[in-house]
């Protein structure tokens, strides 16, 4: 990465922004501090307006799905975006003042069809009010007579005729008439008919009772009133009808939208970088960060753009980085920059990372037929639908796997579990195993197991030298000597000591002298060197003897490659229990039916969930085992500045 400088006038800074914006070479650096000289421009107000439209716009969005939700298959998130000219940006730009009216005549709309609901609500609160009282045949708010009071309300409680009578005859001169209109369990309904005189004696008795007025008593009857009430309701539905059939005419619009909220995404990265410039009254200074294979590519842009000076020069630690990969190896990049980008003086692991993610996840996934489905099914859409390089990136990575599990499948004499020995027997009567079928020598998951587990630990251990190895490197790269042939090399040694041993175990006595004697040679070497920061020898004698416990850290980690024998072997009981469930019927018309339901049925299963199996486990062997001996990451990625659009990208772009 290298750091650099654009200097150029100010009249060309929007042809050299445009230039550097649809290039996608630069990032663009902060400097706290501008130059003498020179100062900032304040893009705030044009950066709210747009983050306003585009808000407004999204909120319109939001609204037509809502209206009309718009049909996407599982396969459209495979498809890219449109590719259009640079000419396509004009047109946007002249149609985003309608189509930013358009967006605030959605709303409006949407407003007017949420106070519409509420007032619908409203209305039925009060219809529900109103239900108990619509056998009354006075209005709710009749008033007093000359001579009678008239009391009509609610009590929180259950009343009959006898409760109610005995509740009101506390005052014994009380003269009353009543009717109740309604009575459950929480709510009575009744009216009261007192003579005037005694109209204050009632209220206080009434008043103890949690006796209650109506809050909005009407000059019509109950049965009116909710008539009327119904009447409403019904024509404000009408109108939120109508109000939705307003809003389905912009559907039409759904995709000028979504352009012209990229169109504003895409201005305010554009004015963000014009608030990080530079600016005197004539010429512009631009900071940022290129990829040391882009220099020459940017400066031959930027002086085709205008006349101005590009200086390069070393870029600090604070660098962001750009991983740069062969087509072997770029799809691994997304599981690197998952965990975090190498910082600077890390080795990118990325090529090493792809070719022990592919070879684990297919000793994991371990078929041939289920390496094969992934290999078309990846290929297809990879043809078919040309997604975006993100999208690109990781069908690529399934579709390497899905190579690598055609070969261990084929290694553990596995395609679609054991199905061609299964059917041939089903069909021919015979009693054949996979083994027996295939013309090459094949490692049984069940019965070669102990074979198996060696091999994966075998396979463990070179992939932890690596990773080792890798720290040896980088070590040695940044002169830190002792550190690498002390603290790396001779544990380096140590675990391949006692790999020879292992072999001479089972192989010869002479492997296991020389094993043992590199094993016990590199632990003498720990002992003297790892407490050197120690003070005093003996505090270094004390240091050197207790790193030797870090062995069973070591041991811990090999222990967990068992993983890849475990999940082949789960992957292959998993494809055999179904092919052995698809044989219960036999081979009737409606067996042969039933065999091919759950042949595909209990293998779509199989695939997804030992998929995802082998994919977590194969990152975890990658994160814990070999990243810990080696990567320290925390490095930062390089984002360019862009044309960062989610609808459409520009033609001959470079994707990002």
């Amino acid at each position: 990465m290298k750091s650099v400088r654009i200097i150029a006038l100010k009249e060309d800074r929007k042809r050299i922004l445009e230039h550097l914006q649809n290039s996608s070479l630069i990032q663009v650096r902060h400097n706290e501090i501008s130059e003498d000289g020179f100062g900032r421009v304040d893009t705030s107000p044009q950066l709210q307006q747009f983050d306003r439209n585009e808000q407004l716009m999204t909120q319109a969005l939001k609204i037509l799905d809502k209206v009309s939700p718009e049909k996407k298959s599982l396969l459209d998130s495979f498809k890219g975006k449109k590719e259009v000219e640079p000419e396509h940006i004009g047109s946007i730009a002249a149609a985003s003042p309608k189509i930013v009216g358009i967006c605030k005549k959605i709303c409006d709309l949407e407003k007017q069809k949420a106070d519409l609901s509420a007032e619908r609500v409203r209305l039925k609160t009060q219809t529900v009010q109103l239900e108990p009282w619509r056998t009354l045949d006075i209005p709710m708010n009749t008033p007093d007579t000359a001579s009678t009071a008239v009391l009509i309300g609610t009590f929180p409680k259950m009343f009959d005729d006898v409760t109610l009578a005995e509740a009101l005859a506390q005052e014994e001169d009380l003269v009353f008439e009543y009717e109740i209109f309604f009575s459950s369990a929480n709510l009575t309904c009744a009216v009261i008919f007192v003579p005037k005189v005694q109209k204050e004696k009632a209220e206080n008795i009434l008043r103890t009772l949690g006796f209650t007025r109506p809050l909005n008593p009407t000059s019509r009857t109950p049965s009116e009133k909710i008539k009327r009430l119904r009447q409403k309701d019904a024509e404000l539905e009408e109108k939120i009808a109508k109000t939705t059939e307003n809003l389905k005419n912009y559907i039409e619009y759904r995709q000028a939208i979504s352009d012209t909220i990229d169109y504003y995404s895409v201005r305010s990265e554009k004015y963000r970088v014009i608030s990080e410039l530079d600016q005197s009254n004539h010429t512009f200074i631009l900071y940022g960060y290129v990829p040391e294979c882009d220099c020459d590519k940017l400066k031959a842009l930027c002086e085709n753009a205008a006349c101005c000076v590009v200086e390069f020069s070393e870029a600090g630690d604070d660098a962001p980085v750009k991983l740069k990969n062969n087509k072997f190896a770029e799809p691994a990049e997304s599981i690197v920059t998952m965990y975090s980008p190498p910082s600077k003086e890390d080795v990118d692991p990325t090529p090493i990372l792809a070719f022990f993610f592919y070879f684990f996840f297919g000793m994991m996934f371990s078929d041939a037929g289920y390496g094969l489905v992934m290999l078309i099914a990846t290929s297809i859409a990879l043809k078919v639908f040309k997604p975006d390089k993100s999208m690109r990136n990781n069908l690529k990575l399934f579709r390497n796997c899905g190579v690598a599990t055609v070969f261990w499948g084929l290694v553990f004499g596995s395609i679609f579990g054991d199905a061609p020995a299964v059917y041939y027997n089903l069909f021919t009567g015979n009693n054949v195993t996979m083994a027996e079928l295939l013309p090459w020598p094949v490692l049984d998951t069940q019965k070669d197991a102990l074979t198996i587990m060696i091999l994966s630990i075998g396979l463990g251990l070179v992939h932890i030298l690596v990773g080792m190895g890798c720290k040896f490197y980088v070590c040695m790269k940044h002169k830190r000597y002792a550190e690498a042939f002390f603290d790396t090399g001779l544990w380096m040694t140590m675990l391949i000591g006692f790999a020879v041993l292992a072999a001479g175990v089972a192989a010869s006595p002479v492997l296991i002298t020389v094993g043992a004697g590199i094993a016990i040679a590199s632990a003498a070497g720990l002992v003297l060197t790892q407490g050197r920061a120690k003070k005093g020898i003996f505090g270094k004698l004390i240091g050197g003897v207790a790193s030797l416990y870090d062995i069973t850290s070591y041991i811990s980690d090999l222990l967990s490659y068992s993983r890849l024998l475990a999940l082949g072997l789960t992957t292959g009981v998993m494809a055999q229990v179904f092919n052995m469930l698809s044989t219960l019927m036999g081979t009737n018309i409606f067996g042969i039916i039933f065999m091919i339901v759950i042949f595909i049925a209990g293998h779509l299963i199989t695939i997804g969930l030992n998929a995802l199996g082998s994919y977590v486990h194969t990152m975890r062997l990658q994160y814990v085992e070999m990243f810990s001996k080696f990567y320290e990451g925390g490095g930062r990625k390089f984002e360019p500045f862009a044309v960062r659009c989610n609808n459409f990208k520009m033609k001959n772009s470079e994707e990002i």
